[in-house]
């Protein structure tokens, strides 16, 4: 278990990042990720804000994976499916 741990910290770093250009740096996020549709503000920041909430989960679940409600939030199948659906919308 101690490897997963670890793995989330790293799934969580990475999110981060997502969460900076999703606030701060639109045109990166525009330019890299949605570069065939029209970006605004707002999508920016609805896009960082939910990579924040799952960061901050992930961060969570690291630090508590004996926490068996909160493992199964985390590891959930229909937060995967949710965003599937959302990134092959175009």
């Amino acid at each position: 278990m101690k490897a997963l741990g670890w793995w989330l910290i790293v799934v969580g770093t990475l999110r981060l990042a997502s969460v900076w250009f999703g606030f701060f740096d639109i045109w990166a996020l525009r330019l890299a990720v949605f570069s065939k549709t029209t970006v605004t503000e707002v999508h920016g920041r609805t896009f960082g804000t939910w990579t924040l909430l799952t960061c901050t989960l992930c961060y969570i679940c690291a630090f508590n994976l004996e926490n068996k409600p909160l493992y199964l939030a985390t590891m959930e199948i229909s937060n995967l499916s949710t965003v599937g659906i959302f990134a092959g919308m175009k």
